[in-house]
């Protein structure tokens, strides 16, 4: 390969996100400078939270410029490298960007530079032991702080994030509740992620089915969708429940302003607390995650799913899987193998 096929964030969305949004380029493969390394990219991380980079908003991090290589967490392989810590062959994880190549030092973007232990699968990295797991720990132990018997309520529970939490209110002794779409998802979640129930928002009221399914209430909300999902569990929280917000899908690609919660003063009465938080402000802690997760996914605790697409061309539609409810589980790219 002699070029660095990119594409770029061409023009900002208004309303979902589509292939017009970016442009296809090739360059100059880089070269790294001092303390730099070349990494080529293998695989592609897809998250929601990417439709966000793409606004000219300040957010937790800068918005990608127009005419730059989107952002997306990557794993990759060393091709070249002027650090001593980091040799040609090396699988590392990076914030990549939708490239074949990118130049990074240690300390360098979201995720920096970091190598991938050995006999861990790069989908591993990007998925369950990735920032989505992560995401999925610290928010649901930290923020929702489980105790064994209580009821915790999952939206976008077969999403990559949601998936995980759930499974770990499970370990952690809760009655777990998972909000998907269709019956396949709701019947892995059900089957394969051992939810207790799961209510199926495509078919069926979901307000009936909380109320069904939650005969004590919800002690803990993970909410990765809000809007009317966020609303309908607001009706059925318990004393002392935790919200914790880890996302809402449901409006990134609005063209409007959503309106809020109309039942807020349901925290108020029963002395709730809902809160958000980002993941990066955990990544100094990320090796107390990745053991945990670990642990459980060799003694058969937990499982997770990815979902697979393959091919450059096929990058930013890949993107719009998220968006469509296409995906089951974590959204990855493979780009190409390892040399």
């Amino acid at each position: 390969m002699n070029s660095n096929r990119q594409w770029l964030l061409a023009k900002r969305p208004h309303g979902m996100v589509s292939r017009e949004n970016f442009e296809y380029t090739e360059s100059a493969i880089p070269e790294p400078g001092d303390g730099e390394v070349l990494v080529r990219n293998l695989y592609l991380s897809f998250d929601p939270t990417q439709r966000g980079w793409m606004e000219d908003r300040e957010s937790y991090l800068p918005p990608v410029a127009i005419g730059e290589p989107m952002r997306a967490g990557a794993i990759g392989q060393v091709a070249a490298s002027n650090h001593t810590d980091f040799a040609v062959g090396d699988l590392v994880q990076t914030t990549g960007g939708w490239q074949d190549f990118v130049v990074v030092a240690p300390g360098q973007g979201p995720m920096g530079l970091n190598k991938i232990p050995d006999g861990v699968p790069p989908e591993m990295m990007l998925s369950v032991l990735g920032v989505t797991g992560l995401t999925a720990y610290f928010g649901l132990l930290d923020l929702g702080t489980p105790k064994a018997g209580e009821t915790v309520l999952v939206s976008g529970a077969a999403g990559a994030t949601g998936s995980v939490a759930g499974q770990i209110a499970r370990i952690k002794g809760c009655r777990v509740v998972g909000i998907a779409g269709g019956p396949e998802k709701c019947a892995w979640l059900k089957n394969e992620a051992r939810f207790d129930d799961v209510i199926d928002y495509k078919n069926e009221d979901v307000r009936a089915r909380i109320a069904q399914a939650c005969p004590n209430k919800v002690d803990v909300f993970f909410d990765n969708v809000g809007g009317d999902i966020l609303e309908a569990a607001l009706d059925h929280i318990n004393m002392r429940a935790r919200v914790v917000l880890c996302g809402g899908i449901s409006s990134y690609n609005a063209t409007q302003a959503i309106p809020g919660p109309s039942n807020l003063m349901n925290l108020v009465v029963n002395r709730a607390r809902m809160e958000g938080f980002i993941v990066i402000d955990y990544m100094p802690r990320a090796m107390e995650a990745i053991t945990d997760l670990m642990g459980w996914i060799q003694s058969g605790e937990l499982i997770y799913q990815v979902d697979m697409q393959e091919g450059f061309d096929n990058i930013p539609d890949t993107l719009n899987r998220l968006f469509t409810g296409k995906n089951l589980g974590k959204q990855l790219l493979k780009i190409a193998d390892p040399a």
